[in-house]
């Protein structure tokens, strides 16, 4: 590449820089971080397949709609209420919140507990219902 281009261009270089490396963090980031990332087509496998979603959003948004079967623990209280799941230490958990960012904390929180198998729900009960998947209030 030229030289004088990429001083003439320096802002627009560092701009493809920088959606370059967001791009490539988006592919590895989640592995980095130890928490495998489930889209919705694999976080209906993993329901259909009976993991357990534990939904960790607040008890308002719970109320107000969440995937059937999940079990709720708000990611204020995961860490005082973990023995709640230590029978599905061994199984895939499916970890559910909004938009994915308290369920990737909640994940995090899991697998240093020694959970083996968790999936964060990549773009939360949002992605979940942009899919058309089934919610309930229940």
């Amino acid at each position: 590449m030229d030289m004088q281009f990429l001083q003439d261009n320096w802002m627009l270089a560092a701009l493809a820089l920088i959606s370059g490396a967001m791009l490539a963090w988006s592919f590895v980031g989640g592995k980095l971080s130890g928490v495998e990332q489930a889209d919705t087509l694999k976080a209906t496998r993993l329901y259909n397949d009976d993991a357990l979603v534990l939904d960790v959003r607040e008890d308002k948004e719970y109320a107000a709609g969440h995937v059937p079967r999940a079990k709720h623990i708000p990611l204020g209280q995961l860490a005082g209420r973990l023995n709640e799941l230590e029978k599905f230490k061994d199984k895939p958990v499916l970890v559910t919140c909004r938009t994915g960012n308290r369920s990737a904390h909640a994940c995090r929180i899991l697998k240093k507990a020694g959970f083996q198998t968790v999936y964060n729900q990549a773009g939360g009960i949002v992605a979940w219902e942009r899919a058309n998947l089934p919610v309930t209030q229940k």
